[in-house]
């Protein structure tokens, strides 16, 4: 396959970073009596929360602790979101906040970086109204992130590094994972696709592979550390393999993985509906491991909406996919994204989307009023409905919605659920929580010791938000 304009981090760069988080280890133990603590938080996406993990990676190996509050933060890095306008508006007002905290304490040094800050219009508004940001890093200079740090902690100016890019790969950073049980494992960046409404490409650059063998020692370690779920990540999996001198596709991947000894379980995320092929379809029901359960984004139940979303697929090719995968894989489910007031769009294009969700019944849905980005094609369009209205509709899906997934939950009684222990549940003391391969959520009595593995639990009751039961 033909190379793209994406570059593969060099080790010269990465030894070079490797050093400056040793130079600032060694400063923070001569300058501080005590041990830094950072507050790091990712807004958005898993792929949000798993560059959040490589930050937290690297701050560690520089010899910082870990705090939940910004109050007891000696650093604090906020991972921002692009994708929604509310994204924008929380960061503003949680950068906004530090300002009387930063007042106190001179020496707190902030950090914002993700795909907020590689808009350039975003990182201009930083640098004029909010002064006491001392580091603006964008999605392509995460690796810097040690040279930065050292820089300002040795006295530097205000350190910004938003460089247009089409991207890059990054192999080997250190990573400090939030959770025991599940591990997010991005397998590529970036996208290719324009959706019209969508600045992720201009924000993540384009589509990039990483090497089917680098995916596979990092799955292997994952699971050697007894992690027992694995989310697979990217803008769109199903493009898996551009760019890579190996012919190898998504399905291909899925296949490696799954012959990976141990006892674990597949997901994967996002999977654009126009790429998702039979092949993918007959793969996941010849692998055990990987889930029963597709999240597969429609956005939109009527065809003069999706083309001009970009989206390049109708909804009976939307429909045959899900058609064809519930014969080919007994149990399947699906989840998706709908974006609600699309500009242009009337109430009676609305109801074909109302339409689909009934047909299809996903079990859950990530619902938005439509959001204008700048630098979009949809920003420019037409859009004459007010944002009330937009919100009736957006009522009335959740109602529809909420009435299906009911009514799923309540077809589950009495079925016993192959369940992965998360952790503590909210049902109280002696309570545990877990998901089952359709990702719903399953309550039950349990000890402890049981979080980290895969139980089978009768459900005895159901509500909109989860399934209650007991071990068999």
């Amino acid at each position: 396959m033909s190379q793209t304009k994406w570059e593969i981090i060099s080790e010269d760069i990465l030894e070079t970073q490797q050093k400056y988080a040793e130079k600032t280890r060694e400063l923070l133990i001569k300058r501080y009596p005590r041990p830094l603590l950072a507050y790091v938080h990712s807004f958005g996406c898993q792929q949000n929360v798993s560059d959040g993990e490589k930050i937290m990676g690297m701050l560690y190996e520089m010899g910082y602790g870990f705090t939940d509050t910004v109050e007891n933060a000696d650093l604090v890095i906020y991972n921002t979101c692009a994708v929604r306008e509310n994204a924008h508006f929380r960061v503003f007002g949680h950068v906004g906040a530090l300002k009387p905290i930063k007042e106190q304490r001179p020496d707190m040094i902030i950090g914002l970086c993700g795909c907020m800050m590689q808009q350039s219009a975003v990182a201009d508004k930083i640098k004029k109204s909010y002064p006491y940001v001392d580091i603006v890093f964008g999605t392509h200079a995460m690796h810097t992130l040690p040279q930065l740090l050292y820089q300002r902690l040795t006295g530097s100016k205000r350190m910004f590094s938003i460089e247009n890019s089409d991207g890059s790969i990054v192999e080997g950073l250190p990573v400090k994972r939030i959770g025991s049980v599940k591990a997010s494992l991005p397998i590529m960046y970036g996208c290719d696709n324009f959706c019209t409404y969508c600045v992720v490409p201009y924000v993540r650059g384009r589509e990039r592979s990483r090497k089917p063998q680098d995916i596979l020692c990092e799955v292997k370690k994952l699971v050697a550390e007894g992690y027992r779920e694995i989310t697979l990540l990217g803008q769109n999996v199903n493009s898996y393999g551009k760019g890579l001198e190996e012919e190898i596709d998504f399905s291909d991947l899925l296949s490696q993985i799954n012959a990976v000894e141990g006892d674990f379980q597949i997901r994967f995320m996002t999977s654009h509906p126009k790429d998702c092929t039979k092949k993918l379809i007959d793969t996941i029901a010849a692998c055990q491991k990987v889930c029963n359960h597709i999240h597969l984004p429609v956005q939109s139940g009527n065809n003069r909406v999706l083309k001009e979303m970009n989206r390049k697929y109708t909804v009976e090719d939307y429909l045959a996919l899900i058609d064809y995968a519930r014969k080919t894989i007994p149990g399947i489910t699906f989840s998706s994204d709908i974006i609600v007031g699309f500009p242009g769009e009337t109430y009676e294009e609305f109801l074909d989307t109302l339409a689909l969700i009934k047909k299809v019944r996903y079990t859950a849905l990530f619902t938005f009023i439509y959001s204008p980005r700048e630098g979009t094609k949809a920003a420019k369009m037409e859009d004459p409905v007010p944002e009330e209205e937009k919100s009736k509709w957006l009522r009335q899906l959740l109602t529809e919605q909420s009435n299906i997934r009911q009514e799923m939950q309540e077809a589950l009684i009495g079925k016993k659920l192959r369940v992965l222990a998360e952790g503590k549940g909210k049902s109280g003391d002696g309570y545990l929580t877990g998901r089952n391969v359709s990702g719903d959520i399953v309550e039950f009595s349990g000890e402890e010791n049981l979080i980290g593995s895969f139980v089978d639990v009768q459900v005895e009751k159901a509500l909109n938000w989860a399934v209650f039961g007991k071990l068999v």
